[in-house]
């Protein structure tokens, strides 16, 4: 059965579209074509504004008062799917911070079961820690991060094979031999929590890091004698970094200027907890974002959030807001060939939002 989708205007991924239509059959866009060359009675939704790709979100921890890495069930899953869906987001990475083996475990159990039970929206697992550096260990706990061993990453990584997608590794604190081994399981390795020097980044890097974790935000920051990670990060020609923009975890001009630098390098993330008094992580909602011990410890952003505020205080367009919430994740995931454009033979996966980019409908 054929599906028609339309809405005032349609970003593809790559351009905007007037007075067409998205045909989908079997979940896969069949083709984009313009409203005229519809038969008169096909039946076509026509109540938004904008029909855009989907969002994909890959570091979230928790949501609706569920800490994945405390309640490391089905349920949370859900609420996690659910929240990420309010916010125009069709697939997430669940991620837990630095922890004990054990609760790791937990989480890619329950993504196993949340998968065989048929859940929906969970792409993978995002571990953060704890092979990070304690110096910038932000509201990771400090007693838990060490440096790895070839036995404990390969223990890891046999334990969650097909599960774990990403690991947030501090460069500087691994051996070649441990990224190599990651790389050679098909992790995503995200490289952060890091002191690391210019030239240790750069080196980190050039070893085939393809991407780092929350531009700014617990790494050696900008400065005139010591460039520092993130100035290796901005210079970088090929290294994507994901940023959480709600104007408390990175100054909104900041980000501006990242923007400049990076282009289509940059691309944005939650970053979200929820609210929890449970487990090594206590967060409380002070505001727009979440502490933990007086520490900054995640946002209170969604997506579509995100996207709004590069649009409103980032002088971002929207298309390239857009792309930083969908097409450019979808890289970095590796499924852009079929995941964050409108076009014949993607996933039919599309958001429906009104004039005011709010979420009318994830398709």
């Amino acid at each position: 059965m054929k599906n028609f989708y339309s809405a005032r205007q349609i970003f593809t991924g790559s351009k905007w579209l007037n007075d067409s239509a998205v045909m989908v059959e079997n979940d896969i866009v069949e083709e984009v074509i313009p409203l005229s060359m519809l038969p008169p009675e096909t039946n076509i939704s026509l109540h938004a504004h904008y029909l855009v790709p989907a969002f994909i979100d890959i570091q979230i921890y928790g949501a609706y008062s569920r800490l994945l890495s405390v309640a490391a069930d089905t349920d949370t899953l859900q609420k996690m799917n659910d929240y990420c869906r309010s916010g125009g987001a069709k697939y997430f990475l669940p991620t837990i911070s630095t922890n004990e083996t054990k609760v790791l475990h937990n989480g890619i159990d329950a993504v196993r079961k949340y998968w065989k039970n048929g859940g929906e929206g969970v792409y993978g697992l995002h571990i953060e820690g704890p092979w990070i550096n304690k110096i910038k260990r932000g509201a990771h706990l400090e007693k838990l991060i060490h440096a790895p061993t070839i036995a404990e990453v390969t223990s890891l990584l046999e334990y969650g094979k097909g599960v774990i997608k990403m690991i947030t590794v501090a460069p500087e604190v691994c051996t070649d031999e441990v990224i190599q081994l990651l790389k050679s399981y098909g992790i995503i390795i995200s490289a952060g929590h890091s002191n690391a020097t210019y030239a240790e980044a750069i080196r980190g890097l050039d070893l085939g890091i393809p991407v780092a974790t929350h531009l700014f935000n617990a790494m050696t920051s900008l400065h005139h004698r010591e460039p520092g990670f993130a100035a290796a990060v901005l210079l970088h020609t090929t290294v994507m970094c994901s940023l959480v923009p709600d104007g408390f975890h990175v100054n909104f001009e900041m980000i501006r200027l990242a923007k400049k630098l990076m282009a289509e390098r940059l691309f944005i993330i939650t970053d979200a907890v929820t609210e929890t008094s449970e487990g090594p992580y206590k967060h409380t909602l002070v505001g727009d974002k979440y502490e933990t011990n007086g520490i900054l410890s995640g946002s209170a952003l969604t997506m579509i959030k995100g996207v709004k505020n590069l649009v409103q205080n980032c002088d971002i367009s929207i298309e390239e807001a857009l792309k930083m919430a969908s097409l450019y994740p979808a890289k970095v995931l590796g499924i852009d060939y079929r995941i964050g454009k409108i076009e014949k033979g993607f996933n039919a996966d599309m958001v429906m939002l009104n004039e005011n980019l709010d979420v009318l409908e994830v398709i």
